[in-house]
């Protein structure tokens, strides 16, 4: 039997409204440590995404290379593959890997081209051993591709057309690895990508490709694989039976992501395939909260709901709930997130998000309702916009004097 756990988009050194995450991801990597002490992976695949920037913090860095270690000191069989996903410098994040290679760590960040242009596919082909040290599965583990990256195609839909020719290319060298040195041993892929059929959340996550031409379908990954470990979309989602499938991110990254059961995939394989899948679910060391609960309110009502709210007992400020807030924008307040910040002081909060509700106007109040080719942008007038942007924002009230000679000022300076 081999047992593999699958995980992704750990987005390490990610700032949520400003405020850092590295509480919230030093206590999943110790719950993580903690589960593969106790059940005893035989491989731990990281789907990309391993920070949330290509210049990750020197904190965030600690936390990754402080689990490499403990991973290995907590089951000294573990083998770990990672792969870059668009967040990451994927030239970065491989460039430890001769090191990391020597203690079972594989590391996969860029594509490589030979002499004549053609692709390296088997950098990409790692072997996976089970508990006995045989060869149980070999993984295509294939990083986020860029339209750089991909094998030239000659089709309409060149970007998924290049991303498909790319895993049949790099399944087949599995495939001849496979009967050359291991036989029997399972294809198991891995890729950092947005499937057509997945939830996304467009909050946190970036669509790769302008106007989502880089979508591809369950049906495009190569049947060989008996299994294929997605990261990129942060909703756990399973597709064609559980043969592919996203992880998710290991905490809510977006408010969108309150609602997700976070989790890490532990996936056991026979000689047949897979055999089972288990979702072991996250603890989520802080809180995400949305006030108040249900429509939007005014100003006034959401002060008296804020300054009436128990949030519980005084804790660490990294401990703390993060806090988004909707009321109804009556119009412009200048006070209005000091008397947020007065009505939760002394509170164990953070607020984190104010997101406002306006009045909807019809379409026929608006300057741009006839405007709306490329060709037209021209021809709109500043003044014009900015009346119509307030009026759709505030349609009961007029603006200010002060509001218009600043913008004209802005004007006039951007035309000096």
């Amino acid at each position: 039997m081999l047992r593999i756990f699958h995980t992704a988009d750990w987005h390490l050194g990610q700032t949520f409204h400003n405020y850092s995450r590295d509480y919230e991801h030093s206590c999943f990597l110790s719950w993580l440590l903690g589960q593969i002490e106790e059940r005893k992976p035989d491989v731990l695949l990281v789907a990309g995404d391993v920070f949330d920037s290509v210049n990750p913090s020197g904190s965030a860095q600690r936390l990754y290379y402080d689990f490499l270690r403990k991973a290995l000191d907590a089951h000294d069989g573990l083998q770990m593959v990672l792969t870059a996903g668009n967040h990451d410098a994927a030239s970065r994040l491989e460039s430890p890997a001769p090191i990391l290679r020597s203690l079972n760590v594989h590391v996969v960040g860029t594509v490589e081209r030979g002499p004549e242009n053609g692709i390296d596919y088997s950098k990409f082909l790692i072997p996976l051993k089970d508990a006995s040290g045989a060869v149980a599965a070999i993984a295509v583990a294939a990083p986020y591709l860029k339209f750089a990256d991909m094998p030239r195609v000659d089709a309409q839909d060149c970007y998924v057309a290049g991303m498909r020719t790319f895993y049949e290319r790099a399944t087949e060298a599995a495939g001849r690895l496979r009967d050359d040195y291991h036989p029997g041993a399972l294809l198991i892929g891995m890729g950092h990508c947005h499937l057509m059929e997945g939830a996304e959340s467009r909050d946190s996550e970036r669509r790769l490709v302008v106007g989502g031409l880089e979508a591809i379908q369950a049906g495009d990954f190569p049947r060989e694989l008996c299994y294929v470990a997605l990261g990129h979309l942060h909703k756990p989602q399973a597709f064609q039976e559980g043969r592919v499938q996203y992880s998710g991110s290991p905490v809510p990254l977006s408010f969108t992501e309150r609602g997700y059961r976070h989790r890490v995939l532990e996936l056991d394989f026979s000689a047949d395939g897979l055999t089972k899948s288990v979702s072991l679910e996250i603890p989520r060391a802080v809180p995400l909260l949305s006030m108040p609960p249900g429509r939007a309110v005014s100003m006034e009502e959401l002060v008296d709901v804020l300054k009436n709210a128990d949030f519980g007992p005084s804790r660490r400020v990294d401990e703390q709930p993060f806090l988004e807030v909707r009321y109804l924008d009556d119009g412009p307040d200048p006070t209005r997130r000091h008397r947020l910040e007065e009505a939760l002081k002394n509170k164990s909060v953070r607020l984190a998000s104010t997101k406002f509700e306006s009045p909807s106007t019809s379409a026929s109040d608006s300057v741009m309702t006839d405007r709306t080719s490329l060709g037209d942008l021209s021809s709109l007038d500043a003044l014009e916009v900015l009346n119509a942007a307030y009026k759709e924002s505030y349609p009961d009230g007029q603006m200010e004097p002060g509001v218009l000679a600043a913008f004209q000022e802005i004007l006039a300076g951007l035309n000096t």
